[in-house]
């Protein structure tokens, strides 16, 4: 690992996130063997936001993300962004009301099971953004209405047991 991963990983307190942050710098590193053929150990540069790209290879974009279930990484051509939570044990209506608009908090409550709808909507929001580079934003409710948005593709995953949600936005091709 080089230098500058080995800092970044050792910036979280519990030893869980250490690894887990190793645990998605490794992924990144096979996706980059697997994919592309990289084996040296990727140099990160960073965006006005702080979003990461490869200081060698700025064509390939990447993401990654973890929650305290699992770790997600993403190559790809376009630019690309994910975000992976583990669904709350219960529904927070006063987040609701400041993250989403009425019709995204509507759908919200009135699912059968409206913590599972929370986390789609969430990571689908910070897919976005960290798609974007622009960072989290003041007008969350209105991040899926934007024109990003609709120039986004959405593919949004379950665990097998829903204690986790995973969301991976793309850039559509032109």
């Amino acid at each position: 690992m080089s230098e500058q991963r080995r800092q970044k990983v050792l910036q979280y307190r519990q030893i869980h996130d250490q690894r887990q942050s190793l645990a998605v710098y490794l992924l990144l590193c096979e996706a980059l063997e697997k994919e592309y053929g990289i084996i040296e150990q990727p140099e990160f540069s960073y965006g006005a936001h702080g979003k990461p790209f490869l200081a060698n290879h700025p064509d390939i974009h990447f993401n990654f993300s973890h929650c305290h279930h699992a770790v997600l990484c993403v190559v790809d051509k376009v630019p690309v962004g994910c975000d992976i939570e583990t669904v709350p044990d219960h529904l927070d209506i006063e987040l609701c009301h400041y993250c989403f608009n009425n019709e995204e908090t509507n759908f919200i409550l009135s699912s059968p099971n409206p913590t599972i709808a929370f986390t789609v909507l969430w990571t689908s929001k910070e897919a976005l953004l960290k798609m974007s580079g622009d960072g989290l934003t003041n007008d969350l409710p209105n991040v899926l209405e934007s024109p990003k948005a609709r120039k986004a593709c959405f593919d949004t995953h379950f665990a097998s047991d829903n204690s986790y949600v995973y969301t991976i936005c793309k850039m559509n091709h032109p």
